[in-house]
This record gives structure tokens, C-alpha cells and sequence, in this order.
């Protein structure tokens, strides 16, 4: 999620947004994914960066990739301050289908 600065618009700056990791599954096609909470908006992550995961788990999540694991504190933090600079429009935005229609065999 792009953060500019009034000084700089050019410049952009990308965040990880932390939330809580619900459930791990299989996207059928091997890939590790799971189910993440941020703030009561749940989104599926891709977990493939971070095969050290486990349910229950706080992970920083950018553009729906599991990057890091941080503690509930880390996470807390995170996630307030986020909210503070209005930086979470994101999680609003629909969730894409993971296979588009005309692409199934």
C-alpha cells in the first residue's frame, strides 16, 4: 500500500499490514496459502514465504504475501498505527477470485 509524502509525492513507500492466521490450506495446486484476520477483515494470504507459520500466528502480509512472522505486541502496534495515518483502505478493496472462470480445466 503506496504511503506518499506531502514534501515528496513522487516518492512511495510500501507497507506490510499485520493480521492474525486463521487457517492454512492448499490452493490445489501446491501452494501454501492460508486464511488471515486484519482488524475483522479476513483475507487469503499466500504463505509460501513463510513456511514457518502455524495457525494463530500474527504474520506482515504486502500485496497478499506473508513476508515475516511478528509477535502479538509487533502486530498490535503495527496495526494501530496504520489505522492512525488512515492507511488501511485496502483491506476494503473485493478479494479476486484465485482462479479466474475461463482459466479452469
Amino acid at each position: 500500500m503506496p504511503l506518499s509524502s506531502s514534501k515528496s509525492p513522487s516518492k512511495t513507500m510500501c507497507l506490510a499490514i499485520p493480521g492474525k492466521l486463521l487457517e492454512i490450506t492448499d490452493d490445489g495446486h501446491g501452494v501454501r496459502m492460508g486464511r488471515a484476520n486484519f482488524g475483522g477483515i479476513v483475507k487469503q494470504v499466500c504463505l509460501e514465504y513463510t513456511p514457518e507459520v502455524v495457525e494463530g500466528d500474527y504474520i506482515l502480509v504486502h500485496v497478499g504475501f506473508a513476508l515475516s512472522k511478528v509477535d502479538e505486541e509487533e502486530a498490535a502496534r503495527t496495526y494501530k498505527l496504520l489505522e492512525e495515518m488512515e492507511q488501511l483502505g485496502e483491506l476494503d478493496a473485493p478479494e479476486p477470485e484465485s482462479v479466474p472462470p475461463d482459466w479452469k480445466t
